[in-house]
């Protein structure tokens, strides 16, 4: 277990999720697995009912941040943030998104204040906050507009999926594949390279990162005979990141870029679109890989999943990818604090 003064501030997530099942897991298993100490910023009610669901024999302390890390030996600490009624398992609810909403604001609203280590954040349902007025894409850009809200300045958020074989970074992310080409910039590669190497620096502890950047055609456009994007605006941005001083190289052919001989030649792998990074980093990583966001002024990680309504509430919800984001945020925390 990493040692941390402060608790991780662990947000409820979509209360009708697997969110609820997931943190009492990894409650219950704190010693086994060396989970460091969270306060969980939710409905306690929502944890009580779940745990009698789920046959977890658990002690449910409401407290304030400053408790939890005593507090976590003995029972789950929480900081109350009500959903108003009886969440049901599996059924999702517009009469949620609130308390959703909320448990992300206090979450970082603790952290900024040097309350809380760290935000880790369960999953959302961005379709029921989508219904409720929900003015943001997800939750990576929501998280941008509260740095904004606390620091005055502008954060440009990245999306990072960490597991223990693979690290990518999607340039684009949730857009059609039919964009991507005309989406992608030297601006925008130059950008996401920018803050992914000076991230890995000061939150990960790298000194020189390397980072492999993939092509976006096939063969990474073979000299602009299957595309020109690989040509004309990948490889100048490389050129410019080696010229700051970053080992950025590509554009590589992506089918090559993840078998093992590959991966030990690079740190992140920079991928541009979704699925070119998401696919291997998930076939390499499923159960325990993480979400991590660069660019912010807090650190925020998260387990690399949905809130799989299907089997919330039925006991099989796996929560290695929540155990493996507690871990990874209080590292960087502590790594941060030395």
């Amino acid at each position: 277990m990493t040692s941390l003064e402060l608790p991780l501030a662990l947000t409820q997530g979509d209360p009708a999720g697997i969110g609820p099942d997931i943190a009492l897991a990894a409650w219950a298993r704190r010693d086994e697995l060396n989970v460091s100490p969270f306060l969980f910023v939710g409905d306690p009610d929502v944890l009580t009912s779940r745990a009698n669901i789920l046959g977890i024999p658990v002690n449910i302390v409401t407290c304030e941040a400053e408790e939890a890390v005593s507090a976590f030996t003995t029972g789950l600490p929480v900081l109350p943030v009500p959903v108003g009624f009886d969440v049901q398992a599996g059924q999702p609810h517009v009469g949620t998104a609130i308390s959703t909403i909320k448990a992300i604001e206090t979450a970082v609203s603790l952290t900024m204040a040097r309350k809380a280590a760290a935000v880790v954040t369960n999953p959302i349902a961005k379709a029921v906050l989508y219904e409720a007025g929900f003015g943001f894409p997800g939750h990576t850009e929501f998280l941008a507009d509260l740095a904004l809200k606390h620091t005055g300045q502008a954060a440009r958020p990245v999306m990072m999926i960490a597991g223990p074989k693979l690290r990518v970074v999607p340039v684009t992310i949730h857009i059609p594949i039919k964009d991507v080409a005309s989406a992608l910039t030297e601006e925008l590669i130059i950008d996401t390279c920018r803050i992914v190497a000076n991230d890995l620096k000061s939150k990960f502890g790298m000194d020189a990162p390397r980072l492999a950047v993939a092509g976006l055609n096939p063969h990474a456009g073979e000299d602009g005979t299957i595309g020109t994007e690989d040509r004309d605006i990948i490889h100048p941005a490389t050129m410019q990141l080696r010229k700051d001083g970053i080992d950025a190289f590509g554009p590589l052919p992506a089918d090559t870029m993840f078998h093992d001989a590959a991966r030990k030649r690079y740190d992140v792998a920079i991928c541009m679109y979704h699925d070119q990074g998401l696919i291997p980093a998930k076939a390499l990583g499923f159960d325990d890989s993480v979400n991590v966001t660069l660019g912010l002024p807090f650190i925020r990680t998260s387990p690399d999943h949905g809130t799989a309504f299907g089997i919330a509430g039925q006991g099989i919800a796996n929560c290695s990818s929540l155990v493996a984001a507690l871990k990874m945020a209080a590292e960087i925390a502590a790594r941060q604090a030395s």
